[in-house]
């Protein structure tokens, strides 16, 4: 099977991981790694026009990881992972999104520059 995609973890991604114990982040990163290869809401999902989310359930917490598309390079389309939380409720707070949507339009500022 060939991987549909490629991951970059930005640094408010890596920091949340690190947070989280060693059994939590591998079954983040095995869930990850899966959506690479299969289309599954319940692994990765889109929530606005631009910001989709990672989706780890482990332990009867929900983790979400927030990311968007990067396709300005026509060879590889990368999915960058902005940052993330433990969900309590079942909506995702809107400050969240709005929060992957800044680092989002940093990010391809930075990439001009």
């Amino acid at each position: 099977m060939n991987q549909k995609f490629d991951v970059i973890f930005l640094e408010q991604a890596i920091e949340f991981l690190e947070s989280l114990g060693l059994k939590t982040r591998k079954k983040i990163y095995y869930n990850i790694d899966k959506s690479k290869l299969v289309n599954d809401p319940k692994l990765f999902k889109k929530l606005t026009n631009d910001i989709w989310e990672f989706r780890t359930k482990y332990s009867g917490k929900q983790y979400r990881l927030f990311a968007f598309w990067d396709k300005t390079d026509k060879q590889d389309t990368l999915v960058i992972s902005t940052h993330g939380i433990v969900k309590k409720v079942s909506k995702v707070p809107k400050s969240d999104i709005v929060k992957a949507n800044e680092i989002r339009k940093d990010y391809f500022q930075n990439i001009k520059e």
